[in-house]
C-alpha cells in the first residue's frame, strides 16, 4: 500500500513541476544561467496586451510536451514591452511576439520567429535549435 502512496505522489509532483515554463526572472540572470549550465537561451519579446502573445501562452506555452523540453534543455526568459523588462536593444523588434533562440552567451542563433508560432512546429524548432547548439559545442570542446 505504501507503494502505491509513493508512486501517486512522485506522479502529482511530477505533474505539477511539469507545468508551466520555468522562466528566469530577468535577461542578465537568464543569461548567466544558460553560461552556467551550457544550455541554448529561449527569449520571448511580448507584451500582456498583444493578441498574439496571449494566444501563443495560452496555447504553445501551455503544451505539457514543450514545456518539458524547455525545462529540460533551455533557459527561457520573457520581456514584456509594457512592463519595460530590460533587453538587450540589438534583439529588440517592432513586433511581438518575436521568439529568438540564442547561444548560452546571449548571441542569436538564427533569426527571431515572428508571431504565434503553433506547438507543432515550435516542438520542431526546438529540436533543431538544440541540435545546432549541440554540434557547435561538440566542436568547441574538440578543438
Amino acid at each position: 500500500m505504501r507503494k502505491i502512496f509513493f508512486y501517486i505522489a512522485v506522479l502529482l509532483a511530477t505533474t505539477v513541476m511539469a507545468g508551466e515554463i520555468k522562466w528566469a526572472k530577468d535577461f542578465d540572470s537568464g543569461i548567466a544561467n544558460a553560461e552556467a549550465e551550457n544550455k541554448p537561451v529561449l527569449f520571448v519579446f511580448s507584451r500582456h496586451t498583444c493578441k498574439y502573445c496571449v494566444i501563443l501562452e495560452k496555447t504553445t506555452f501551455s503544451d505539457e510536451g514543450i514545456i518539458k523540453e524547455l525545462n529540460k534543455d533551455f533557459i527561457s526568459i520573457i520581456a514584456y514591452s509594457d512592463e519595460n523588462d530590460a533587453m538587450p536593444k540589438e534583439l529588440w523588434r517592432p513586433g511581438t511576439p518575436t521568439i529568438w533562440f540564442l547561444k548560452s552567451d546571449g548571441q542569436p542563433m538564427f533569426q527571431p520567429l515572428m508571431g504565434a508560432v503553433g506547438s507543432k512546429d515550435f516542438l520542431r524548432a526546438l529540436s533543431i535549435v538544440k541540435q545546432e547548439f549541440d554540434k557547435n559545442n561538440t566542436k568547441r570542446v574538440k578543438k
